[in-house]
């Protein structure tokens, strides 16, 4: 089936209608949010009537939450806004076919033997699941032929566009800018760490990766980037724009480029010091930071729970994972001393070879400067405890508890590398507690958690006991 258009520079908009495009556009400026949204200044250089004018402003977002749209005259000239309709019911085939549902068309056949061509008048009946019409008198599903419509309805665009009722003051050309908020542009950080040979130090490159799905591109745009929660009332309508497929994201890298920082409310405002083009169903990366021999401290964790303290449960666990994990300062001594927001951080580290190669990632939240950053890249491969409840006593509780027990534990670690390292077992103890002994000195680090740091010998094993009386 094939639909045949014609369509005149007029045939979608009404012929009183002013029309801005991309064209009259002086500059424009993105500030993306985290959580998918972004504000959009559109400035541009129009022409209106005195009086009255019907103003179509073409080529803003297709996700453009449309009562957020302001448009105000620059050069402080008389405009006053009456009404707007976002139009954003987009010309295709289907939909044209769906604005003639009751009305008339005409289908146009050919005779495969004698190449004549037959045109006959229909009236669309359906569009649902397929094409029902009326010919004559007679019901027909999905017929043959090619659609002819005599125009295109007037709510049906094809671009998104803004319509807006408005009566200016002036007939002179007027600067005006049209700001609002949008959905489909958002940004993320990623981070790339890559550690050296002794585990120190690493170097830190940030990069801020922009996605655009707007359905519009913004040519030369003034781009900022907040980082920070902001609260945003979440709202269960949907444009129908929302679930269109989009095509495949093209990938921009901007090396050079770099972000400027400050403070904006409770939140930091990441500023490119240069124009920027974010085209449509592009994704573009950004430099933010490099960082070099930053220091950074690696933990060997066995971390415990808390079920094993109310009764009893005999063995534990058997070859329990050790986590790694690698620890730096946000500090301008440490190379950094900026605010990094949330993201991911890819770590790598360089074999025998010096071939790069992945160890893990984990994610971070906004982080201020002069706060510490901790990445959990794994469980070690060579580190592995076993650990069994000794004994378990139900105690005699005594005035303002319920419930008493006293347990022990034995921890065997074991360390299969050819180098000594430091474990820290970190047991989180509930209710009131109090430890009665233990084979090594721990510290309380919170009101409910015991730690130690145990020294594993070179391809050894080093067993951590301990007795702990628990009351409710």
């Amino acid at each position: 089936m094939t639909t045949m258009v014609f369509i005149s520079s007029t045939a979608y908009a009404s012929k009183d209608e002013k029309r801005t495009s991309l064209e009259d556009q002086k500059s424009v400026a993105v500030t993306i949010y985290n959580e998918n949204l972004a504000l959009i200044k559109d400035q541009r250089t129009i022409t209106l009537d005195k009086g009255f004018n019907l103003l179509a402003f073409r080529g803003v977002s297709a996700k453009m939450r449309a009562e957020t749209a302001l448009l105000r005259n620059l050069n402080n000239a008389g405009l006053n806004v009456i009404e707007q309709n976002f139009d954003f019911d987009l010309l295709t085939p289907q939909k044209l076919l769906e604005k003639y549902v009751g009305k008339q068309i005409q289908i146009a056949t050919m005779n495969p033997v004698t190449g004549e061509e037959k045109i006959e008048q229909a009236t669309v009946l359906s569009t649902n699941n397929g094409v029902v019409v009326q010919i004559d008198g007679r019901i027909e599903t999905n017929p043959r032929g090619r659609f002819i419509y005599n125009k295109v309805p007037e709510n049906l665009r094809d671009q998104p566009t803004l319509v807006i009722q408005l009566n200016s003051q002036t007939p002179k050309a007027q600067d005006v800018e049209l700001s609002y908020l949008s959905s489909g542009l958002s940004w993320k950080a990623d981070y790339v760490a890559e550690l050296n040979a002794k585990d120190d130090k690493l170097d830190l490159v940030g990069w801020v990766t922009l996605n655009n799905t707007s359905g519009t591109s913004y040519n030369n745009a003034k781009l900022q980037l907040v980082a920070g929660d902001v609260n945003v009332v979440k709202n269960e309508f949907k444009h129908r724009m929302d679930g269109r497929v989009m095509a495949a994201a093209k990938m921009s890298v901007m090396e050079d480029a770099a972000m400027e920082q400050e403070s904006l409310f409770e939140y930091h405002l990441y500023s490119l010091n240069r124009p920027t083009t974010i085209s449509n169903n592009q994704s573009k990366q950004v430099s933010l930071l490099t960082a070099t021999q930053v220091p950074v401290k690696k933990e060997f964790l066995l971390q415990g729970n808390t079920y094993y303290y109310q009764s009893s449960y005999g063995n534990i666990g058997q070859k329990m994972k050790v986590g790694v994990y690698v620890e730096f300062k946000n500090k301008e001594k440490s190379g950094l001393g900026i605010p990094l927001p949330k993201g991911t951080v890819r770590v790598y580290k360089k074999d025998k070879s010096g071939n790069a190669q992945f160890i893990g990632e984990d994610n971070i939240d906004h982080t201020p400067k002069n706060e510490d950053v901790r990445l959990k890249l794994g469980d070690v491969f060579d580190i592995t405890a076993d650990k069994k409840q000794t004994n378990f006593e139900k105690r005699v509780a005594i005035g303002k508890y319920n419930y008493a027990y006293e347990s022990a534990y034995e921890v065997k670690i074991k360390n299969a590398k050819s180098e000594p390292v430091t474990v820290v077992v970190r047991e989180p103890v509930p209710g009131d507690w109090k430890m009665l002994e233990h084979s090594h000195p721990f510290k309380k680090v919170a009101s409910g958690t015991a730690e130690w740091q145990i020294e594993v010998p070179a391809e050894s094993s080093t067993t951590l006991k301990y007795n702990v009386l628990v009351r409710y």
